[in-house]
C-alpha cells in the first residue's frame, strides 16, 4: 500500500488545499492530511477546529485520514509508513522553500520522497492568510472555502 502525507497548518483549509487533497488521493492508496501543531505560531483556529474542518471537507474522499502532529515530518512519515510527502505549489517562491525542505527531509529520511503538485490555476492566488485578511476587512471570502466549513469560518473571523 502506497501511503503519503500532505502536511500543513490549514488555518483554515481552502479550496486550494482541497484541490491538492483530491488530486493526491488519486495518486496514493492512503493519504494522511497532517495538521501541524506549531507552538511558535498563533493560528486563528485551534488544532481541533482545523482537524474538524478538514474531516468535514474531505468526508467524501475515501482514502484520506486527517491527523495532527508535532515534531519532524520525516518522523511522522516513518510512523505512518509513508513513502512520500505531498506539497502543493502556487508560485516559484513556494518551490524555493519547499525544494530546500525536501532536500533536508531526504537527508533525514532517505526512504521518503517529496511529490510536488501544482495548484490548479483557479486556486493559485489562494492562501489561508489571504482569506483571514479578506474576512478581517469585511470582504466575502466564502467562495474560497469548502462549503462544509464556510459558516464556521465566517463566524470565527467576523467575531
Amino acid at each position: 500500500m502506497r501511503k503519503a502525507i500532505y502536511p500543513g497548518s490549514f488555518d483554515p483549509v481552502t479550496n486550494g488545499h482541497m484541490d491538492i487533497i483530491k488530486r493526491a488521493s488519486k495518486l496514493f492508496d492512503k493519504l494522511f492530511v497532517a495538521v501541524l501543531v506549531n507552538t511558535s505560531k498563533k493560528p486563528m483556529f485551534s488544532v481541533e477546529d482545523r482537524v474538524d474542518f478538514l474531516k468535514r471537507s474531505a468526508e467524501n474522499v475515501p482514502n484520506v485520514e486527517i491527523i495532527s502532529f508535532k515534531g519532524l515530518l520525516v518522523d511522522l512519515a516513518r510512523e505512518c509508513s509513508a513513502c512520500a510527502i505531498v506539497k502543493g505549489l502556487r508560485a516559484i517562491s513556494d518551490f524555493e522553500y519547499e525544494f530546500q525542505m525536501s532536500l533536508v527531509n531526504q537527508k533525514l529520511n532517505p526512504e521518503v520522497d517529496t511529490v510536488f503538485l501544482n495548484t490548479s490555476a483557479e486556486n493559485m492566488f489562494l492562501s489561508s492568510s489571504l482569506i483571514k485578511e479578506i474576512g478581517s476587512l469585511g470582504g466575502d471570502f466564502a467562495q474560497f472555502l469548502p462549503n462544509e466549513i464556510q459558516d464556521d469560518v465566517k463566524r470565527r473571523i467576523l467575531t
